[in-house]
Parts: structure tokens; sequence; C-alpha cells
């Protein structure tokens, strides 16, 4: 028996295996890199002469092909040494009882009560809350940069349901822990009685509080019986505004106490609400300044070693998440030297035709894979288990081991007051002044992405991250499911990262000697994102371009020359595809739908169809490349089949010209314009995004009313979806207006009409949203050029709504020409008619007149 707990404690609580096939795959690089030296020397050797045309195309497809062959390389150091981590919890449990686990504090980031609604944050606190773990060694914060009483109050309500939520999970083993997910997906297929009965109970309950919240926001305030009910909501004044307020700091649930129990007399997780103070003038710098606040109160608090942080849109899906990443940590030999657990970013409502690669296959699991096999997992901001101690900044110095954690030793018999009042001062604005915060302690500032920097921060000073991807998702939250969003993200990522290659936190110097080379390589692949653009651009326009004007760029299919570019492109394209077919076949598609995601644009997303969103830029870009690629294609088909006569050519060049510029003017006609006939009312619907700066206009064009004319115009008013007025406009005959949406939904547009006659309308409406009107706490690093780039489509889109309103305005102003016009011809017939009337009737009377004088005098 001895010798078995002696094998037991030995035991490691995880394994590390490499991927498959290794050896075959590198040498399957070699015989590709042999094909891009090729590919290099082709382009030396038969550089275009002194008088040949094509020379400035030939030297661009060769900065092109430098390029591509040197990102590929960097790119080989995510497939080189790909491993996979697999935890044993049964380990665990075996050698630790739930008295000595470590305690876990959750760190839960929002910003913005509209476009992350509190609904969407408290089912993500609810699911941490009720993970497979004993309750009261966990602590869940909620940190709140947007300041919102909202969100407040919704985390007041969420703190009273979790006493029937989380024994309810437990009780039933449920898979599901965001109870927004769990009762959207209809999970009744457990046949007891006592769980229908269970299942209903806790439903109506949550549905209860849901109406309370969506009353609350719809009324915009807080109820006073309900401010009553707790005094956190004190701290909410006429002087509280979301970038100027005091530090807030209030704990829900004291779950030290043992009076904090549930339903079934269970203890309570911890639950503390934070909003740090925002002062203006201060730098707050955005997720980074919340983040490390947290790392601060918490440590008063409750202070475990290990830190969970999720974003609110990324809900827990594995109740046993804690206990896998635990693993890694706890184990004897290699667990002292981990400093976090990354794990990867899912999403609850991708579906089998992922047609904006939302799923992310080849960087789950094989890229983040190979940069663990160097050691140098990345830190994505989300999802992730750390060690407080690495994430304090302390450097690694061979002893680290976790010890059995309590709340209530780190809380020194302190009441709740205490408590909360000690950690107002540690998220103060002044707090962090003349510190290491920011710098060498918490979250690097300064940086767009700053979590990817702490990860390679956290790296250089010893530290040994893990990226582990488990066959059940940990974490899931919602993916675009338009194009143009998908693109913004995926522009915001790759344009701050790019950032990072250039400061000083580059991987290939601050690393240098600190992590290996393969890390660093890795790095490399995402840090050249943007770049990389660049050559995809090229090889995108060059060709093209060359082929309508007879330049060729490639060897000749009988040339030996042309195998290298035959093979490298076969070679690379033939492994891509098989690399997505074997992962995207155990893949299983999910299709929840969330409420944060339009419901028309999630049946599109779902039925496969790429819903282009709003006109974009880089929609345009795109556009204007495929069709100048099609039209190049026609012609090369055109030119193999027959003769090109020289008019055929000059034809092709200009239809190439027109509709890239159509397509181009094409994208500012986001304008929604119609001409109708008002009797008595009219109303209109127009869907509006949050943000949306909306314009409209109207013009009487005219009445139905034969003769008639006035300058009595029609009534508009216009209401935001809650029912709000927002404008009033009365007895205008043209007019034009605009405004900023401060809510997401359906605003309506109703016109009176107060005249007895038809009238003739010409309505205009658009909604747009522009880069630099994005206050997102996530969206703070655009830079100058995209602001101007939006400014510059506004003003165009602001150019063509004027000139719409220009033509309705000309269009009623010929008209009320025309019927004036029309009404003088009228009224000079009638005078004309009415003079020969009377004169006719004059000589009529003077005839009369004179006939009975006449026979007067006879007689």
């Amino acid at each position: 028996m001895s010798g078995k707990r002696g094998d037991e404690a030995v035991n490691p609580l995880f394994e590390t295996r490499a991927a498959r096939g290794g050896a075959a795959h590198k040498l399957f690089c070699l015989t590709i890199l042999c094909g891009i030296v090729l590919i290099w020397s082709y382009r030396l050797i038969h550089i275009p002469r002194a008088g040949q045309p094509g020379k400035h195309a030939w030297a661009a497809m060769f900065f092109a092909e430098v390029l591509f062959g040197l990102y590929w390389i960097i790119t080989q150091s995510g497939r080189w040494r790909v491993v996979y981590r697999y935890p044993f919890k049964d380990r665990l449990s075996t050698r630790y009882e739930d008295k000595k686990l470590p305690g876990f504090d959750v760190f839960v980031c929002t910003a913005d009560p509209i476009l992350e609604p509190p609904l969407m944050v408290i089912s993500t606190v609810l699911s941490v809350m009720a993970y497979n773990y004993p309750s009261e060694k966990i602590s869940v914060y909620l940190s709140d940069d947007g300041g919102s009483e909202l969100t407040f109050y919704a985390l007041f309500e969420a703190s009273k349901f979790s006493k029937y939520w989380i024994p309810f999970c437990k009780k039933y083993n449920v898979e599901l822990r965001s109870p927004e997910v769990y009762f959207s997906c209809q999970n009744t297929s457990v046949d007891e009685s006592s769980f229908v009965q269970d299942w209903t109970s806790v439903k109506e309950l949550y549905e209860d509080m849901k109406s309370r919240i969506d009353s609350a926001a719809a009324k915009g305030c807080i109820p006073e019986e309900i401010r009553d009910q707790h005094k956190g909501f004190s701290e909410w004044n006429s002087k509280v505004k979301k970038h100027d307020h005091q530090s807030i700091v209030q704990i829900l649930i004291d779950g030290w106490n043992p009076e904090a129990t549930d339903i079934e007399g269970n203890r309570m997780p911890t639950l503390v609400y934070l909003s740090r103070e925002k002062r203006p003038g201060w730098p707050h710098n955005f997720k980074a300044g919340s983040m490390n606040s947290l790392i601060r109160v918490s440590a008063e608090i409750s202070n475990a070693p290990i830190i969970l942080n999720v974003d609110c849109d990324m809900y827990s899906n594995d109740g046993d998440a804690i206990r896998d990443a635990l693993c890694f940590f706890l184990d004897e030999k290699q667990g002292q030297q981990i400093s976090y657990v990354q794990y990867p970013q899912n999403y609850n409502n991708t579906v089998k035709n992922d047609v904006y690669a939302n799923l992310n296959l080849a960087i789950n699991q094989i890229e983040f894979c190979g940069l663990d096999g160097f050691g140098g997992a990345l830190y994505v901001g989300t999802g992730c288990f750390h060690r407080r101690e690495s994430l304090s900044g302390n450097k690694y110095s061979g002893s680290h081991r976790i010890e059995s954690h309590s709340v209530i030793d780190n809380t020194k018999g302190r009441s709740v007051q205490e408590l909360e009042e000690a950690s107002k001062i540690l998220a103060n604005c002044s707090y962090e002044k003349g510190t290491q915060w920011g710098k060498e302690m918490g979250l690097i500032y300064g940086c767009p992405v700053e979590d990817i920097v702490t990860g390679l921060a956290i790296q250089c000073r010893g530290w040994k991250p893990v990226y582990y991807n488990p066959s059940k998702y940990a974490f899931q939250g919602v993916a675009p499911t338009t194009l143009d969003i998908s693109l913004i993200q995926f522009k915001r990522w790759s344009g701050g990262m790019f950032q990072v290659f250039f400061s000083k936190y580059c991987p290939f110097i601050y690393g240098h000697r600190k992590i290996s080379l393969g890390a660093q390589m890795g790095y490399g692949i995402y840090l050249l994102w943007a770049p990389v653009s660049l050559p995809t651009l090229c090889y995108a326009v060059v060709p093209a371009l060359s082929l309508l004007c007879d330049i060729p760029l490639f060897p000749q299919v009988p040339s030996l020359w042309f195998i290298p570019f035959a093979y490298v492109f076969a070679a690379k394209t033939a492994y891509t595809l098989v690399e997505d077919l074997v992962l995207g076949l155990s893949q299983t598609a999910f299709a929840v739908t969330a409420k944060v995601v339009d419901d028309e644009a999630q049946k599109r997303y779902r039925k496969g169809l790429i819903d282009f969103g709003n006109s974009s830029i880089m929609l345009v870009i795109i556009a204007t490349i495929a069709l100048l690629n099609l039209f190049s294609l026609a012609w090369g088909i055109k030119k193999t089949l027959f003769s090109a006569p020289e008019t055929f050519e000059k034809l092709m060049r200009f239809s190439v010209t027109t509709v890239a510029v159509m397509v181009i003017l094409s994208s500012f006609g986001g304008a929604f314009g119609v001409r109708f006939v008002i009797n008595r009312e009219e109303c209109f619907s127009h869907k509006v995004e949050y943000g949306n700066t909306v314009h409209f206009s109207f013009v009487v064009i005219k009445s139905e009313g034969s003769w008639h004319y006035s300058e009595d115009g029609v009534d508009l008013v216009v209401k935001g979806p809650n029912g709000e007025q927002i404008h009033d406009i009365r007895d205008k005959t043209s007019d034009k207006h605009e405004f900023v949406a401060y809510h997401q939904g359906v605003y309506r547009f109703c016109f009176t009409n107060k005249s007895p006659y038809h009238e003739t309308l010409d309505f205009d409406v658009h909604a747009g949203h522009f880069l630099y009107h994005d206050e997102h706490a996530k969206d703070e690093h655009f830079k100058p050029l995209f602001e101007h780039i939006g400014k510059l489509e506004e003003a165009l889109y602001n150019i063509q709504f004027e000139q719409h309103w220009l033509e309705a305005q000309t269009d009623r102003q010929a008209i009320v020409n025309e019927k004036m016009s029309r009404g003088a011809i009228h009224k000079a017939l009638f005078e004309s008619a009415a003079l020969i009337l009377a004169s006719g009737l004059q000589v009529y009377i003077l005839r009369r007149l004179f006939e009975r004088k006449l026979g007067a005098s006879r007689v």
C-alpha cells in the first residue's frame, strides 16, 4: 500500500505529447524552402534589361516573393514542434482534498452597458460562480469601467439569483453554466419529476430577474424601492459621470462569512463590484488599467494564488475547467515554473459553414500548440488562469509552491465596510503614480495589445506558460456574424500587434537570450500579420494588370523554372487544404442564438450566407480587386482563344477602370430614400445600431389637388426604440436633421398630413457608423489613418445625402413653378374668356337697347 501511495505521489498531474509525423513534416518544409530559394534565384537571374517592359512589375513581384518567403519561414515555428497537453483530474482529486485546494480569484471586465448589455455580463458572472469547486474558495470580481448603476443593479440581482442557480447546476451537473444560454436551449432532457419542478422554478426566477433588469434599462433609472435594498446605490448621485467619478467597491456576497449560504445551506462564492476612480486628465490605460486595479483590490480582499480573467462575453462552458488548470500549477516537477494556462477562444454561435473563419482551427489546434512547444504560449487576454506571483511582476526563482488558501485568513477579521474602504484607495487614479504598475508589475501599459506584451514580459522573467486546448470548450463567446465586423476585428488585432513589433517589446529584441528563438519567431507570426497584406495586395494586383498589358511575369510551362513556382503553390495549397479538412472534420457545430447578435444577421449566418453589413472601404478594396482579376481572366481567355484587336484591348481596359470607379462610388450609397403619397399618416421604421449618426430629410414635392397649392407643410415625429421622442417637426414643407443613436433598435419616422389633399413626399434617411465614433474600451487604438478614412467616408456620405435633398428640393421647385405657370395660364384664359363673355353681353345689351329706341322712334 505504501508503495502504491508513493507511486501516486510522484505521478505527474499532466502529460505533454509531441504531435505525430514531425519528421515527415520537417522534410516536407525543407522541399518547400528549396522551391522558395529557386523562385528568388529566377527573379534575380531574369531581371528585365533596360528598355524592356515590366521592370517595375518584376521588382514588385520580387519584393512580394521575398516577403512571402521570409514570413513562411517565421510561420514554421508554429508547426515545427507541436505538443499537446493532457491533465489528469483523477490524480488531482486523489492527491488533494477540497480543504487543501487553493483559492481562485475570477476577474470579469466590462466597459459599456450598451455595447455589453448587463444581462450578458451577469450570465458570464453566474457561469464562473457555478464551477465544480468549493464555492468558499472562489471570489468573483466584476470591473465596470463604465461606472454604470444599471450594471451594479444587474449584479445585485445576480447575487440573489445565484443562491438558486449554483445549487441547481451542481445538483444536476448542468453543462451550460450560463443561465441565458442554458434556458435558451430548452434543455429538459432529464426525465425526473424533481428535475422538471426545479428547472421550471429556477427558469421562472431567471425570467423575473431579466424582466426587472430590462424594465430598469428601459426607464433609464433604478426604482427607489430597489435602491433602498442595498447601500451600494448611494454611490451614484448627480456628480457621478462615466469618465468622472470616485472609486466604487461593493462586496455583494462575503463568501468567508458562514452565514452567506445558498438555499440548500452551502457556502457561497465571494462577489465584488469594482468601478475604479476616473478623473479628467488622468490616464486610465483601458483594459490593462482595469486589470491592474483588480489585482490590487483582490489582493486586499481574497488574495487567491490563482487568477482567472475572462471577457464579459466569454462565459464558462466547463464546470471542471478550474481543476484542469490546477493539474498544471500543482504538478510537483514542472508546476512551480508555470506562469499561466491559456485556453483558446471559442464561440457558441459558429455553424458548419464557418464563412468568416471564426473557429480559427489552424491557430487553436496547431500554431498555438507549436508555440507551446517552444515555451512561448501567447496570453490572449481572456480565458487564462494566472499565477498571481508571475502577474504581479515577480521573477521566477525556483521555489514557488502554491499552498492551500482561505479568504478568511486574508481578511484578518476586518468587516465588509473596512475592506471596501481599504480597497477604494487601491483603485484611485493617483495610486499608481511613481510605482512600477504598468511597467514591471501587472499588465503592461502603452501597447495596443497589452495582453500579448504582458505574456512576453512574464516569459522574459523566467516563467513558462502552458497552452491547453481541451476537447470540450472551456469558454465560449459570440463570434462576428457579418463580414464588416469580422474584418474590423481582424484589422484591430493586426494593427495593434504590428505596433508592438516596432516598439521596445519586439520579441527579437526584448526577448533576446531570454526566450528561445522559436518562441520569438512564434510571436512574429502574429505581430507581422499587417505587413503581409502588402505582398498579398501586390500579388493580387500586379499579375492582373500585367496580363492586361501583355507583360510576362512567370516562366513558361515548358521551362524548368516553372517547376519551383508550380511546386511551391501546389504543395502549400494541398497542405493547407488537408489541414483544414482534417481539423474541420473534428469540429462540432453550435448554433445558439445570443441576444447581442442581430436576429436577421444570425439567420443569414446560419445559412452560410456572407453578410457584408455596412458599407466599408475594406469591402470596396476587396470588390475592386476581385473585379480586376475577373476582367484580367476574361482578357487572358479571350487572348488565348481569339486574336485581340486593339480596340477590344482599349475597351477592356476602359471597362476595368469604369467598373472599379463604379464600385468605389457605389460604396457610398448607403442612404435609404423613398417617394410616397400621404393621405393622413404614414410611418417608416429604420433599424439603427448604437453610435450611428442618423441623417434624415424630407421635401413635400406636390399636392394632388389640381387647383390647390399651399405653403402648409406636414408634421414629422421621430421616436427611438423605447418610445422616446427625438424630433418633433411641425408644418414644414422641407427640412433635414441629424442625431446620434444612443440606443440600438428600430427608430420610427411618422408623417402627418393636415391638409385635405394627398401630398407627395420625398423622404431620405441614412444611418452610418464611422470608425472614429467608436468609443469602446477595446477600440481605443485606431490609428489616425483610419480616423481620417472614416471622416472622409462620412463626408462623402454627407455630400450624397445633401445632393439627394437638393434634388428633391429642385423637383419640388420645378413642380411649384409648373403649377404657378399653369395657374397663370389658366388665369389668363379665364380672364380672356370673361372679357369676351362680357364684351358679347355688352354688345347684346346695346343692340337690344338700340332696337327698342329705334322701334319707339318709328311709332
